[in-house]
């Protein structure tokens, strides 16, 4: 059978490569929830502390994400994610021996928080780098749909599962098993037998970081295709978070819900993402990928506005409706827009794009939760959805002023 009408799961080097995201990826979520309450339950921290700790898991894509880039590009991408994942065992490690010991402190949660935060920037930039190299352009796509689907699925289910581990074996002891996910991630990943490409750049080269890293956010600007996925993905980014973070507010002291409630909510989004990435190749291959980018976002951008209706009752059902046809787009555009962004870019410059890309796509995140506060503190939480809604309603347009808007296939897109 021709491999392209294969199971991208066939593949043994992919397969280890799945097993090894979903590995990190549920030992991170079992984290995401442990931390805070490790912080509040053993360190007494205030509600200022645990907002400080969770910002500085993504602070480092702000401080790092660009330069990280060039880096990549220099050096082996398995060897990257390997050391990375080894990092971030040993760093996360770290906190329930400092906990069994009787030494752990605050000050030491910021520094392992941080610096996993380091380890991910470069693991996420050499994995994006990396799914090219493994599967091969013709099977680019499906990979992508694939692993987007996995990371919907955590953020459906991964949570919730966290919540569980926590609550039995307590915070600290919960730690470890994203510890553990982190250590069985890398060695899926070390048995990869697939070649890749020598990077162009060594590590003993003359250093040129800051040139290379400038040469990479040039490169993302100035290609008609990149700019218009990176805006999109901006405005998308932004939008998201304007209408999560008001969502907290809404719930918790216009609406008087449970937190259970909110979680319940904001899982739907995960559904719609995963159902999306789902889809995301028959839809590509039926409408064509750029095409498809701006004709799903135009049929499932404007059910975003009944989110902003939500209220006890059958409204709140409507609204969650809402946000699971809508985050529809966002699922599939992480399928499709991710798969041209790599077609369109050379080999060697895949780690700077990637890195560029998730500097700005992350910053839109801090710069959504800050809207969120700027705009419901001075007009009310529902002006912020209001204003969140709208945007994903017609962040659409972006890929329809662009050359994408027509564009069928990759490889029309491949030199």
């Amino acid at each position: 059978m021709d491999r392209r009408h294969r199971s991208v799961l066939t593949d043994r080097d992919f397969r280890l490569l799945y097993t090894a995201d979903a590995a990190g990826r549920l030992g991170a979520q079992v984290s995401f929830l442990a931390l805070p309450v490790l912080a509040q339950t053993v360190l007494h921290a205030g509600l200022g502390q645990v907002g400080l700790l969770s910002a500085l898991g993504t602070a480092a894509f702000l401080l790092i994400g660009l330069p990280a880039g060039a880096w990549v590009d220099r050096m082996p991408k398995r060897t990257v994610l390997v050391a990375a994942n080894l990092s971030r065992v040993a760093l996360t490690g770290s906190i329930p021996v400092a906990w069994v010991c009787g030494v752990l402190t605050l000050p030491q949660m910021y520094v392992v928080v941080f610096l996993t935060g380091v380890a991910t920037v470069f693991f996420d930039v050499a994995h994006l780098s990396y799914v090219p190299h493994l599967v091969g352009a013709d099977r680019l796509v499906a990979a992508n749909s694939t692993l987007t689907g996995l990371n919907q699925a955590a953020d459906v289910s991964g949570r919730g599962i966290g919540g569980l581990v926590v609550q039995f074996v307590g915070p600290a002891a919960a730690i470890v098993a994203d510890a553990l996910g982190f250590l069985w991630s890398a060695w899926c990943i070390a048995r990869i037998r697939a070649a890749e490409p020598s990077p162009q750049h060594t590590a003993t080269a003359t250093p040129r970081l800051w040139r290379d890293t400038a040469a990479g956010l040039r490169f993302v600007l100035g290609h008609p295709m990149l700019r218009a996925l990176a805006v999109k993905g901006v405005v998308t980014n932004l939008a998201i978070q304007l209408c999560q973070v008001s969502f907290v507010v809404l719930f918790t002291e216009k609406l008087h819900l449970s937190a259970g409630m909110l979680g319940l909510v904001l899982s739907t989004g995960g559904i719609g993402g995963f159902l999306g990435a789902m889809v995301a190749p028959a839809v590509g291959r039926r409408l064509g990928h750029g095409r498809a980018l701006w004709i799903v976002g135009a049929v499932t951008g404007p059910f975003a506005l009944l989110t902003a209706l939500m209220a006890p009752g059958p409204l709140l059902w409507v609204g969650a409706a809402g946000w699971m046809v809508t985050i529809v787009q966002t699922g599939l555009a992480n399928v499709l827009a991710v798969s041209t962004r790599q077609t369109v870019t050379p080999a060697a410059m895949l780690g700077r794009m990637n890195a560029t890309l998730r500097f700005l796509l992350t910053g839109a995140l801090s710069v959504g939760a800050l809207l969120a506060g700027l705009i419901g503190t001075c007009f009310g939480v529902r002006a912020a959805i209001w204003t969140g809604a709208v945007l994903l309603a017609i962040n659409w347009l972006v890929v329809f002023c662009s050359p994408l808007r027509n564009v069928r296939h990759l490889n029309e897109l491949r030199g």
